[in-house]
Formats: C-alpha cells, structure tokens, sequence
C-alpha cells in the first residue's frame, strides 16, 4: 500500500500543479484580455474623436468649396462683363473716329468753298 499512497501522492502532487499552471495561464490570458479590452475602449475613444474631427473638416471644406464655387463664378461674371466694357468701348472709339473723320470732311470742303470765293 505504500507504493498506491505513494503513487497517490505523486499523482495528486501532479494533479495539483496542473491545475496551478492552469489557473497561472488563465491569469495571464485574464491579464492579456483586460489589456486588450482597454486597447479596445482607447481606439474606439479615438475613433469617436476623430469621426466628431472629421465630420467638422468636411464640413469646413463642404462651406470653402461653396465659397471658392461662387468666387469662380464672380470672377467670370466679372469678366465677361468687363470684356463686354472693352467691347463697348472699341466700338464707341470706332464709331467716334469716324464720325470725327465724316466732321472733319464735312468741314472741310467748305472752308475750302468759303476761301475760294
């Protein structure tokens, strides 16, 4: 019987630190998961502050893009405006030249009359 209670202790001295590696295992594996469950809250912490971020950029950019599209169209209206200006004002040069020029003929001839006679 001394060698079963001895084989009995053996066996029970194994039994026992299995189940302490087991238990120090699981420790460490509670250890890890609370690690990874803290990781875990950080990054969705950061996500959360980052989509609260990102939704202000897009709306400052959504707000700069409607200024910048009405500053283009400012700039072309004003640009075709002031080419209709230039345009106006070529004609208007045009049209006074020659209607100097029809004066300057038209006066002329009859200073030249009003000499000779």
């Amino acid at each position: 019987m001394t060698q079963q209670a001895a084989a009995l202790q053996t066996y029970n001295n194994e039994l026992v630190k299995c189940i302490e590696d087991l238990c120090s295992k699981r420790d460490e594996l509670n250890s890890q998961i609370k690690q990874e469950e803290e990781e875990r809250e950080r990054l969705e912490h950061d996500i959360h502050v980052l989509s609260e971020k990102l939704s202000r950029v897009n709306k400052s950019l959504e707000q700069r893009l409607a200024a910048r599209a009405t500053f283009d169209r400012t700039i072309a209206e004003t640009e075709a405006a002031y080419t209709k200006i230039l345009e106006s004002s070529q004609s208007l040069l045009s049209v006074l030249k020659q209607e100097a020029g029809n004066l300057s003929k038209a006066t002329e001839p009859r200073r030249r009359e009003h000499y000779q006679q």
